[in-house]
């Protein structure tokens, strides 16, 4: 069911934390948060980011930077560079030194002998197949493996082996012993190392074996002394694991606490790593920071702030339950993010000619236009020049109106904003019979014709035709077509994601725009300059968001 929200959904993490403090588990917070660097960070990672620092800054606390580096397979220095860009965009510090689980890589390996020890690990020659084949089903219970009561000495042997490098890929494993009947699966002698010949971007060669994430990450959080272990609602059926591992151990206490919470559902949107890396490699977008893709080098490409994504984050709160979050929370709350910021200006997209027959050729007038004009605090302004030759948006005319069109058509009169008023009296085809030229006369004041409520004019935005600025102009829209997409991209693809408006005209004192420069163009939207396509002589700006609703 897709979830409404009010001013604030909040956080019932803050409950754990004050429950803990009032029994004097802990006398401090200590969060953080641990992306495994094998992709770029979307808007989902946001909201884990927001709480787990968020909260360390509430409570006076720490919040690490850890990166979960066991799986040099799909891992790289690409990655780690990439989100420590994105957290510090969206506003966070981390306490102390960049951490890697890969720091701990020996003391792991240690802890692991001494499960080994205990006879509570063992080395196992099933294969991953074998082994998956013997876990049993969520109605059936797990098979023992026949390596299962293999002696501690034996396992021990043969896991110093595994490190030396004597055994190929896959052909042992170690595995915690607990129980292969446990209605949890995840309690199913889970696999805590397996061997893989992989350069790691971190240790290179130093290791052939490598160490599990359900195992690491307890590990992790108690050697750097974490309190709240924030974690999104898949990993609550794997915290058994992690307190088993800890107790298994004799960590001392306090140990750290597990807290899940929902992860983000966001229509219109996909948030599994393996479907964006699909989408990048399969050329359906033009890379990681394409504007359509929800990750934050895309968001920030696109022009959304990131105090517009801390708003959505904080009014979509943190909860227990998922629920999927209507695309119109994010897109509402970077409008009212850059509702005070953007001045106001005025763009034609899809240029249409007209002519003013009777202002005479080779003149010009000057009208003063607000930034702000909804602000009266704010006295920034621009001039807007008018000249015999304008541009209207081409979709403000329509040669045979119908009733409920209110703008320009034969015998009618519009308003421009900021400046005159104007009535079509003729138009111009083309060879194929397109409206390509409008004939119209101006007056300052209205003659009537308007088409709006009473006879009014409407108002339409316009630029004048010599002194306009070009532009190329991106109208972006949402990536899918349906508003819980699966991942079938060949039917779900929205194909009128990426409009291009490769002839739009800006007014003219929108000159030696800097990359990254956000406005409002008057009716359109809110649009920003693209910092990876910029031109200051003919820049490419980028539509952040509409300006109307979509629900």
């Amino acid at each position: 069911m897709t979830s409404k929200i009010e001013a604030s959904s909040g956080n019932f993490i803050r409950a754990f934390i004050d429950e803990d403090a009032a029994d004097g588990r802990y006398n401090r917070v200590a969060t953080r948060f641990p992306p495994e660097p094998n992709g770029y960070l979307h808007i989902g990672h946001a909201k884990s980011i927001c709480p787990n620092f968020g909260l360390a800054l509430d409570y006076g606390g720490s919040c690490n930077l850890r990166f979960d580096d066991t799986n040099p397979v799909k891992e790289g220095t690409e990655y780690v560079e990439s989100i420590e860009n994105d957290v510090r965009w969206l506003g966070f510090a981390w306490s102390g030194p960049i951490r890697y689980a890969s720091d701990y890589f020996e003391r792991l390996y240690e802890c692991a002998e001494k499960l080994i020890q205990k006879g509570l690990a063992y080395v196992d020659d099933l294969s991953a197949e074998e082994v998956r084949a013997h876990r049993g089903t969520l109605t059936d219970p797990g098979r023992n493996s026949p390596w299962r009561d293999r002696g501690a000495a034996e396992s021990l042997d043969l896991f110093r082996r595994m490190r030396a490098g004597e055994f190929p890929d896959g052909a042992r494993s170690l595995r915690a012993k607990i129980d292969m009947a446990s209605p949890n699966l995840n309690m199913r002698d889970p696999t805590l190392y397996r061997i893989r010949r992989t350069s790691h971007h971190r240790t290179g060669e130093q290791w052939v074996i490598y160490p599990m994430y359900d195992y690491t990450h307890c590990i992790s959080d108690a050697i750097e002394g974490i309190t709240h272990s924030i974690c999104t609602l898949e990993f609550e059926d794997h915290r058994p694991l992690y307190d088993w591992v800890l107790e298994a151990l004799d960590w001392p206490a306090p140990r750290p606490r597990q807290i899940e919470f929902a992860r983000l559902n966001l229509e219109y949107t996909v948030m599994s790593k393996r479907k964006l890396m699909q989408l990048v490699k399969d050329r359906h977008v033009e890379g990681w920071d394409d504007p359509r893709l929800p990750t934050l080098a895309a968001l920030r490409r696109r022009g959304l702030t990131p105090e517009a994504v801390r708003l959505f984050c904080d009014r979509i709160g943190v909860a227990k339950r998922d629920s999927w979050i209507e695309y119109y929370w994010l897109e509402k709350a970077v409008r009212d993010d850059l509702n005070p910021l953007a001045p106001r200006v005025m763009a034609v997209l899809r240029p249409l000619k007209v002519v003013v027959e009777n202002w005479p050729a080779g003149q010009s007038r000057e009208f003063s236009a607000p930034f702000f004009p909804d602000d009266a605090g704010r006295t920034e302004s621009r001039a807007l020049v008018f000249e015999r030759e304008i541009f209207i948006e081409a979709e403000d005319f329509m040669p045979d109106p119908p009733k409920k069109f209110y703008r320009l058509g034969p015998g009618r009169e519009v308003h421009l904003r900021w400046g005159f008023y104007i009535h079509c009296h003729d138009l111009v085809r083309d060879a194929e019979g397109r409206v390509v030229e409008l004939r119209c006369t101006y007056s300052e004041e209205p003659r009537g014709g308007g088409a709006g409520p009473g006879g009014q004019p409407a108002v339409i935005h316009w630029v004048p035709a010599g002194r306009a600025r070009p532009a190329r102009v991106r109208l972006y829209d949402r990536l899918f077509k349906t508003p819980r997409p699966k991942g079938d991209l060949d039917r779900e693809l929205n194909p009128d994601s990426l409009v291009e408006c490769p002839e739009a005209r800006l007014e003219p004192a929108l000159t030696g725009l800097p990359p990254g420069w956000r406005c409002q163009f008057e009716r359109l939207g809110y649009f920003i300059t693209d910092e990876k396509l910029h031109d200051r002589e003919r820049p490419v700006f980028n539509r952040i968001v509409p300006l109307k609703d979509r629900r």
